[in-house]
């Protein structure tokens, strides 16, 4: 009896868990969901301020002049929760590859997620631990932490764009580590311009540059971190998906062995039964 018992602890055990990954299962799912909408959102408003500076800089050129020494900021975009798989460890693998390879001179860390930052807590470049995003509605506030630390960083060097920061952040249509270096609107270096008269402006030329450098940055980041958090729930689903079924595969064998249990019991109790007939036979 002892036995069937402990199986049957293990089974409501079992459905318990199962339960909780369920729950943890929808969540994601529902983030998902809302971040495809923001994703394609986000991407629309990287267009519009690429197409503002790609028609300022057609008159103003000058501006995109290249900075003598630039300092390496790297930017790891992990995860805040577990049950992600090796999402982490896919970023220091990259991080890694990258330092000796095409990243040169100094180059500081900057580390979005827990559960990343404890991986790289003794790391003697890391400038910054931040907390990371668990739901979309959170990438916000994380994004204006991120750039509060990203311009005391530019404030130390003092040219009007001292950094060169490259981001490592997963995708979520190639499900890999992605690597994105960001000079802003360098593309657009030695590009003429389509229109006649430059554009009229309210700011200083310098101060418009400068802000509306700040936004892309602010934006394109903003739809980094849209990919990665919605990579990392993808990846969730999946090891979600991955546990439950261990756990009905396991539940399924213990159930089999309790009836297999109770089988036995109840021959058991027959054969107690007959012995105790053949007993009151022979009185």
């Amino acid at each position: 009896m002892s036995k069937r018992r402990e199986v049957e602890r293990r089974l409501r055990a079992l459905g318990e868990i199962k339960d909780i990954l369920k729950a943890m299962k929808n969540l994601s799912l529902m983030e998902v969901r809302k971040l495809t909408r923001f994703v394609s959102t986000q991407h629309r408003v990287v267009e519009s301020i690429e197409s503002a500076a790609e028609d300022f800089l057609g008159f103003y050129p000058h501006f995109l002049v290249e900075a003598e020494k630039r300092r390496n900021v790297c930017l790891l975009i992990g995860s805040e929760r577990g049950f992600c798989g090796d999402f982490n460890e896919a970023l220091l693998s990259a991080l890694g590859a990258n330092l000796h390879g095409t990243l040169q001179g100094e180059v500081t860390l900057v580390v979005v997620g827990r559960r990343l930052s404890a991986k790289l807590a003794d790391h003697p470049r890391i400038a910054a631990h931040l907390d990371g995003p668990c739901v979309v509605e959170e990438v916000g506030p994380v994004l204006v932490r991120l750039m509060e630390t990203i311009n005391g960083l530019r404030t130390e060097q003092g040219p009007l764009y001292p950094l060169r920061l490259t981001v490592y952040h997963h995708t979520a249509d190639e499900r890999v580590v992605g690597i994105s270096t960001f000079q802003p609107f360098k593309q657009f270096k030695g590009k003429g311009t389509c229109f006649s008269h430059p554009p009229r402006l309210n700011l200083s030329q310098a101060s418009f540059l400068a802000e509306l450098a700040e936004q892309y940055l602010f934006h394109h980041i903003h739809g980094l971190f849209y990919g990665s958090l919605m990579a990392e729930n993808l990846q969730r689903l999946q090891h979600m998906d991955n546990a439950i079924q261990s756990i009905e595969k396991e539940s399924t064998q213990l159930f089999q062995k309790c009836n297999t249990l109770r089988q036995e019991e109840i021959t058991e109790e027959i054969e107690t039964i007959m012995l105790s007939a053949e007993a009151l036979k022979k009185i």
